[in-house]
């Protein structure tokens, strides 16, 4: 296992053969959510796609939380966006993310740092399994909505709890939570505010499973392991965004339309060939395309005007 990557104070990086776990790393804080943390979040997703040889990735807390929400170190003023303390530094910080996640255009009003990195687990290439180990409130919930697979240990708990701090939730979660658990659910959770257990998240469609606190990690090891061993990284590449934006999507057409360019495009391919062949042989398939440079020309097909 690689050592953590040195440039990080608040996130673990390490990858262990074709997996990498990202732990929140404030553990003397349950993890509290910093801007810190969000740009370090962010990072390690870059080193997730830049790295060909990772095939899925864990994201969970140290120690005996997840993430206990934002850190509210700053008083009153943490959500003030306007206050000294929310100013300087962390302004800073943001100034390219408002740039990129808003165009050339300033936006009338400062991004969210949750969603900045709601937004970059949208956007990344690999499967995202979250191994959510004890209490994920705030923004330890909503930064899990975006990842494929949610696993909890039996002691973990969840609160969407915004409307109890005076404010509404962020990092996207109104796209992301009423698609992942319905949208009664999803109201009723953020409506109330209160923080619920692990089986309600389980009973509710937010979590996939629960499993004792010791066995919480190997099972999600086990889970990107069997991705890793059985799937065409380009294949997997191309499945979770075609999934995800097809969320969004007005008509089963423009699923046609991407299903088409997609089985055109990975039929033809060196993949397609060694999958058929290791099936036939009956042996593992060794895939030789790999995210970073063997995307079809049409990907990323959500940024092409002229798309049909």
């Amino acid at each position: 296992m690689t050592d953590p990557a040195p440039t990080f104070t608040q996130v673990r990086y390490e990858v262990d053969g074709p997996v990498a776990t990202i732990t929140l790393h404030r553990p003397e804080k349950l993890n509290a959510f910093t801007v810190t943390m969000q740009r370090e979040l962010n990072a390690a997703f870059d080193l997730v796609d830049a790295d060909d040889a990772v095939r899925a990735v864990i994201v969970t807390g140290a120690g005996r939380a997840f993430c206990a929400g934002a850190d509210l170190s700053g008083g009153q003023d943490t959500f003030d966006a306007e206050s000294d303390l929310a100013r300087g530094a962390a302004a800073r910080a943001g100034a390219a993310a408002d740039a990129g996640a808003g165009g050339a255009e300033k936006p009338a009003y400062p991004r969210d740092f949750g969603g900045r990195l709601a937004l970059r687990i949208f956007e990344c290439t690999k499967p995202v399994i979250a191994a959510i180990n004890g209490p994920a409130v705030g923004i330890g919930a909503t930064m899990t909505l975006p990842m494929d697979v949610r696993l909890a240990s039996e002691s973990a708990k969840f609160g969407f709890v915004f409307a109890a701090r005076g404010i509404v939730p962020e990092a996207a979660s109104s796209w992301f939570l009423p698609r992942v658990v319905g949208i009664s659910q999803a109201l009723e959770w953020c409506y109330s505010a209160r923080v619920f257990p692990a089986a309600e998240a389980l009973a509710g469609g937010l979590v996939r499973r629960l499993l004792p606190d010791d066995e919480l990690l190997p099972a999600a090891r086990a889970m990107a392991e069997e991705i890793a061993a059985n799937a065409a990284p380009v294949s997997v590449a191309l499945i979770r965004q075609m999934m995800w934006r097809m969320l969004g999507a007005s008509h089963p057409m423009e699923a046609h339309r991407i299903d088409s360019r997609g089985v055109y495009s990975t039929g033809r391919s060196p993949d397609a060939r060694e999958g058929v062949l290791a099936f036939m042989e009956k042996r593992p398939a060794a895939w030789t395309m790999r995210p970073s440079v063997d995307m079809p020309e049409w990907y990323p097909w959500w940024t092409d005007p002229t798309y049909s």
